[in-house]
């Protein structure tokens, strides 16, 4: 009876001082076992977060931050839609020297989390959320085994990414100042030392109804818009090229246009991306309309100028980005692919530029999107490396 009493006593008096005693900061447990990062992975891979649809994402990511001993704010990008960016950080100053940063929105469609041995798959697995678990996993294990004090980093992950970088841009206005970012995408396991630019452009030709059997009673709006995407195709050879980034490209996402075979439309349209690999946008704007202006010419009546059948809505577009790859021991190469990093606007003079990440671009926004597991605890050792070398500690 006394041992049982006994044991009891103690027992609840573990439970007293769990209860009275300030928790400990739980930064050492997803440092500590490679199960950790791998459950966390797959933790938020599991939920689906295409663009505009983040918020279950991103209540489980902040909820996780705060009960690993993180200081959490929510920075709404749409309040009414549940959209908000996370901004953390594990020490007692909110302004640090190094921001690492990544998104947490995907592109759709949805495909569900998978582990077939070493190969981990779904959407998400690659672009972003690696780069989210490799950047908090390499943080919390410097910070546990001293490498670097809880002062000197912290963490933004946004929203929006995919589709426009509203998330990013929105991050603007709370007025961080670090010396240096580390931006997570899929690179390889490789610092990018340079990324196109990015110019996206809407093509809306407008025609005239009319019977089929009589088509020179209206202007067919897909005729009108073939000319044009014909005169933009041809363009593409001509538009600047540079040894670094290779050739300006131009691929044509999305066409619609008409209501019936026979109808003549009256209203067609084409969405692009336009990656840019020297120049400005404001050089390739020109040079497009000047290009579609031409092309349509014969379909313009007396008195009728270009822009009245044909629109063009370009979005403002950038041209391409340098980043800083000066860290010792680590390979580098460009990509075709746009980031977050323009969005971001230069706070600190000499503000330095990474980016980095585990897995491969030519798998994400793939029905195949996956990684191995190798890939993920590399890219820890890699952010360690590129934080340790920014803070001289390497």
């Amino acid at each position: 009876m006394w041992t049982i009493s006994l044991l009891g006593l103690l027992a609840c008096s573990r439970t007293v001082l769990s209860t009275l005693l300030p928790q400990e900061p739980l930064l050492e447990s997803l440092s500590s076992s490679k199960h950790d990062i791998f459950a966390f992975h797959k933790n938020l891979t599991e939920i689906e977060s295409i663009t505009y649809n983040e918020q279950k994402a991103g209540e489980w990511l902040a909820s996780s931050l705060k009960d690993h001993g993180y200081t959490v704010e929510k920075q709404w990008v749409d309040k009414k839609e549940g959209r908000f960016n996370i901004y953390a950080y594990p020490g007692d100053i909110r302004e640090t020297e190094i921001l690492l940063s990544s998104h947490y929105d995907t592109v759709p469609p949805f495909y569900p989390y998978r582990r077939s041995n070493s190969t981990i798959q779904g959407r998400g697995s690659v672009d972003d959320k690696a780069s989210i678990a490799a950047q908090f996993a390499a943080v919390n294990s410097l910070i546990a085994h001293k490498q670097i004090s809880a002062d000197d980093v912290a963490l933004l992950f946004v929203v929006g990414e995919e589709v426009g970088g509203d998330g990013m841009r929105k991050a603007n206005d709370l007025d961080l100042k670090p010396k240096t970012i580390i931006f997570g995408e899929p690179t390889e396991g490789k610092l990018v030392s340079g990324h196109k630019g990015n110019l996206g452009l809407k093509i809306q030709a407008k025609g005239k109804a009319a019977h089929s059997g009589y088509p020179w009673l209206g202007r067919s709006a897909n005729e009108v818009l073939t000319r044009a995407l014909a005169a933009l195709m041809e363009l593409g050879e001509n538009l600047p090229k540079s040894e670094k980034y290779g050739v300006t490209t131009i691929n044509l996402g999305r066409m619609e246009g008409g209501v019936a075979a026979n109808v003549i439309a009256s209203s067609a349209s084409a969405d692009i991306a336009i990656r840019i690999a020297a120049g400005t946008p404001e050089q390739i704007k020109s040079n497009i309309t000047q290009a579609v202006y031409l092309a349509v010419d014969t379909f313009l009546d007396d008195g009728t100028k270009p822009e009245d059948i044909i629109e063009l809505n370009f979005t403002k577009g950038y041209g391409p980005i340098d980043i800083d790859h000066d860290i010792p021991g680590m390979k580098s190469f460009t990509v075709n692919y746009g980031t977050d990093i323009p969005n971001l606007d230069k706070t600190v003079e000499g503000q330095k530029r990474y980016l980095y990440g585990p897995g491969s671009i030519l798998v994400a926004h793939s029905d195949h999107e996956a990684l191995e597991e190798d890939e993920l605890n590399d890219a820890v050792k890699g952010y360690k490396k590129i934080i340790l070398h920014v803070l001289g500690k390497d």
